[in-house]
């Protein structure tokens, strides 16, 4: 078959299903959709003008980001993540991030480079005035996100995606107004850049590993004190210091 100036690049293509889970994933990060809730198939289709073949194609995609759970009889629920979820999502993220820097440092390109400057510029200028959790999260993970591309490993950054909204989720949790908290962040992510670019690749686990290591104690704290009775508390604790690796 010959080719033409339309097999040349790319395709990008959003379908309907795509722009209703964006619409889903929003309300959801942002508390409009609370966790437990029930999402009625006919009452969004409604609300957002679309059929419901788009909705129940919107439920698959954030059941697979770990947003929404899907069961035969209930039909689709927003997720109520635990402290065991965290701990889980945690400790795969610590993993898996190790690698991607470590395969960053091997096969990142200049245009990987660029792309990391350019979101650690973004965070830059978001710490610097005053900010939500919400455009936190999202700067924190755009850069984490060029991380994982820059390692070029389609599977890990399949990986990554499937836990990257619940990591959003979970760095929701912090309290941003800290002006030595902001500082601190983006001094992390230079280490991580500057050494990333520097090609020092046990400095640059090294320190990816703390920076995920704090992320952890930082949020831990919250959410056991939201979740947990205070008689369970240590009980609590216990369970989410297992899943922190050395």
């Amino acid at each position: 078959m010959a080719s033409g100036p339309l097999l040349t690049g790319p395709a990008v293509r959003t379908s309907l299903g795509d722009v209703v889970a964006e619409r889903l994933r929003e309300a959801i990060l942002n508390s409009e959709l609370s966790p437990g809730q029930h999402l009625r198939e006919e009452q969004i289709s409604e609300s957002l003008d679309v059929s419901r073949g788009p909705v129940r194609d919107a439920f698959l995609i954030l059941e697979r980001e770990g947003l929404v759970t899907l069961s035969r009889h209930r039909g689709a629920t927003v997720v109520q993540l635990s402290v065991e979820d965290f701990g889980e999502v945690y400790s795969l993220r610590s993993v898996i991030e190790e690698l991607a820097v470590r395969l960053a440092i091997r096969r990142r390109d200049d245009s990987d480079l660029q792309a990391l400057e350019e979101a650690l510029a973004d965070l830059r200028a978001g710490m610097k005035r005053k900010i939500t959790e919400q455009v936190a999260a999202q700067l924190d993970v755009a850069f984490h996100d060029n991380i994982f591309r820059a390692a070029h490993h389609e599977r890990l950054y399949g990986s990554w995606s499937s836990i990257r909204m619940q990591v959003h989720w979970f760095l929701l949790l912090r309290t941003v107004a800290s002006q030595d908290w902001r500082e601190g962040m983006i001094q992390s992510h230079s280490r991580i850049l500057e050494l990333i670019r520097a090609g020092d690749e046990p400095g640059a686990v090294t320190a990816i590993g703390q920076h995920i290591r704090d992320a952890y104690n930082r949020i831990c704290g919250t959410l056991i004190e939201q979740q947990t009775d205070s008689e369970q508390v240590p009980d609590a604790r216990q369970r989410a210091e297992s899943y922190l690796l050395s």
